[in-house]
């Protein structure tokens, strides 16, 4: 009876420890953006945004997990396209996802509100295989929220990536993550 007892507080006592690693604080982005993010996540600095996201426009800002492993970020850029754009928009954005990637499973794609902005949001596993034929490596394989919204002329893009072992343990945390964003 003794170690019944004793395993269930260790079983409590792990469960509490795992959502105590998941705990999410108010992080200003910009004068305009904020989302909650988990405590232990920091910026990424400078150098390691340019060799992780080494595209034209830089990302606003990207914060990273302890580990490096989950990263979410937050790019601007100027749109000629408004809000109400958001569903013609869905099937450019996604033929763009299914170009990046070697597989992609959707696991939702829609336009939902998200605190009084629309946004179009794209939640899939990705696969991405070296194809360049005498490669040995595994696919890599991750899960990702990717969502899109226009504001005042700005397109918001609000990217977060788990590796894919993780998914289970951290869909509810991504998912509040992603709802949470605020933009003025």
């Amino acid at each position: 009876m003794n170690m019944r007892y004793l395993a269930f507080l260790a079983i409590i006592l792990i469960a509490g420890a795992t959502f105590a690693q998941t705990k999410l604080k108010k992080t200003q982005i910009s004068k305009e953006v904020s989302v909650l993010l988990p405590q232990d996540f920091m910026p990424m600095p400078d150098d390691g945004i340019a060799r992780k996201y080494p595209a034209t426009t830089r990302p606003l800002a990207v914060y990273t997990s302890p580990n490096g492993q989950i990263d979410f970020s937050v790019t601007q850029r100027p749109s000629q396209f408004k809000a109400g754009d958001l569903n013609m928009l869905r099937e450019f954005y996604k033929a763009n996802l299914l170009e990046r990637f070697t597989k992609v499973d959707f696991i939702r794609e829609d336009v939902t509100n998200v605190k009084g902005n629309d946004f179009l949001v794209f939640e899939f596993v990705s696969t991405l295989a070296d194809e360049r034929g005498a490669s040995n490596l595994a696919p890599v394989q991750k899960y990702s929220i990717i969502q899109y919204t226009i504001k005042n002329d700005q397109l918001y893009i609000f990217t977060l990536h788990v590796p894919f072992s993780q998914k289970n343990s951290w869909q509810p945390t991504a998912r509040e993550m992603m709802n949470s964003i605020t933009i003025k």
